[in-house]
């Protein structure tokens, strides 16, 4: 093959491997949307339209800790130093809905001035990349990991460290770290006995594993709720959405609701607010 021609079929092949890549997100897109997903493959940020989410005032039986995540992301907001934050604890109490109700709460104060990236727990791996892109640009961001947690021979909690606080350039001021996880230390409890039982130093073992959880500056726990925060949570959403159901037999739904699920927490609150606005024709 002549050399022109291998160079017109070289050229052909890098414009159909152009055509298949994704668009990157440059920094006019990122300040065109709220909130976006960070996709490993492609290394691209994808805006969202709508973020899933809940109104800060339906939260309930949280308010201390949703007091401390409120102040810290305010003052990040306002270019104040803040920490990074763990929220762990009980399921479905709010941790998710916590950390999107307040970038909500937030923008709406600041004129929109912080974005939220959602990054998966499968791509943390990747976030060094994802940290060279934000460091040059004035916006501010809060990477959001949903139920973040390691298991044995998951490496990735080093990467993750690194990013936190270590390495020479370090966490970019324009950039805070919030996830969520059952686990206050973010590794099974099976998991770290075994280190104490097989390693050489088995203190030095489990203190490299739990050691990830302190890169984060904020502990903040949920615990599981009493029934009676249970039904003020009931009674929130009902409110909100014009549920008009007589409260005392709104009441013995609720109770009866959360005995078949044999659990009392926020996310079986919103279950069963779903079933009963889909009973009474409405929607939410």
């Amino acid at each position: 093959m002549a050399d022109r021609d291998l160079e017109a079929l070289l050229q052909r092949i890098a414009d159909a491997l152009d055509r298949l890549a994704p668009p990157a997100a440059d920094a006019a897109d990122l300040d065109g949307a709220e909130a976006f997903v960070w996709h490993a493959e492609g290394e691209r940020l994808e805006p969202i339209g709508a973020v899933n989410r809940l109104d800060l005032s339906l939260l309930k039986g949280i308010d201390r800790v949703r007091d401390i995540l409120l102040d810290n992301t305010r003052r990040f907001a306002a270019g104040l130093p803040a920490n990074n934050a763990l929220l762990w604890g009980a399921r479905g109490m709010g941790k998710s809905s916590l950390v999107k109700a307040i970038h909500e709460a937030i923008n709406r104060e600041t004129g929109h001035r912080i974005g939220l990236i959602e990054i998966h727990r499968e791509d943390v791996a990747s976030l060094p990349s994802l940290l060279a892109r934000l460091r040059p640009l004035e916006r501010r961001f809060i990477l959001f990991c949903d139920d973040l947690s390691f298991d044995a021979g998951d490496a990735t909690f080093k990467s993750l460290k690194a990013v936190l606080e270590g390495g020479i350039e370090g966490r970019p001021v324009n950039v805070l770290f919030y996830a969520t996880s059952n686990r206050r230390h973010l590794m099974p409890r099976d998991m770290l006995e075994s280190e104490r039982s097989t390693a050489i130093h088995p203190s030095e073992a489990v203190e490299e594993k739990v050691s990830l959880s302190d890169r984060f500056g904020l502990w903040l726990g949920f615990h599981s709720c009493d029934q009676e925060i249970y039904l003020e949570i009931v009674a929130g959403y009902a409110a909100w959405y014009g549920l008009e159901v007589e409260p005392a037999e709104m009441r013995a739904q609720a109770i009866e609701w959360a005995m078949t699920r044999g659990a009392r927490s926020g996310r079986v609150a919103w279950q069963f607010i779903q079933d009963l606005a889909g009973r009474l024709d409405k929607r939410i």
